[in-house]
């Protein structure tokens, strides 16, 4: 995800040309995107998104050079804690996710935005259920190993999920999802653990 900053890039690419964007790769044992809400009003619960792939070419020079484009199977790519083969079989249906006739979901990032060089902005489309829409995320940059070829983030955002067609049992399941991303990304030529 393009929230590498001026400074963090110098660090991880300084043999890279910087006109040229850099080719990254999640952490897996080191990523986890979250989606919450609230449960009639009572409990936030949530859920992981566990099965991803993503393009990320970062571009330290020219930010908006940069690319995120990231799909999510969503059969099977679920986990709400152990025991919970009926919350999933539930996330699957036609009643939430319908995962038969839409298997993944979608996220292309279509602009990007920082004043300080640790925080900013990442705006692109959304699509789930066969709807696309715009979604910004507020990106944190938490650190850069630079010996590793490392670098840390946290993105979060708050949707609608009924604009997405997942209205399902609304207001009693709150329409506001918030999604939260914390994620280790490394250099795909790096030897980081």
């Amino acid at each position: 995800m393009k929230f590498l900053t001026a400074s963090a890039f110098a660090a991880l690419t300084a043999t890279a040309a910087l006109a040229d964007p850099i080719a990254y790769e999640f952490d897996r044992t080191h990523t986890e995107i979250n989606a919450s809400w609230i449960h009639l009003g009572l409990s936030r619960q949530s859920i992981q998104f566990t099965d991803y792939e993503g393009t990320l070419l970062l571009d330290m020079g020219t930010p908006s050079n940069s690319t995120v484009d990231v799909t999510f199977n969503l059969i099977d790519g679920f986990w709400v804690g152990a025991h919970h083969e009926r919350f999933i079989a539930h996330l699957n249906s036609e009643d939430l996710f319908n995962t038969a006739e839409f298997p993944t979901a979608h996220f292309v990032a279509t602009s990007f935005e920082t004043e300080d060089g640790q925080t900013g902005t990442m705006t692109g489309d959304l699509t789930l259920l066969g709807n696309t829409g715009p979604v910004t995320l507020d990106v944190t940059l938490n650190g850069v190993n630079e010996e590793r070829g490392l670098a840390g983030f946290t993105a979060t955002t708050t949707i609608l999920r009924s604009e997405w067609g997942l209205g399902y049992a609304v207001p009693a399941i709150s329409d506001e999802i918030i999604i939260t991303i914390n994620t280790e990304l490394e250099l795909i030529t790096g030897d980081a653990e």
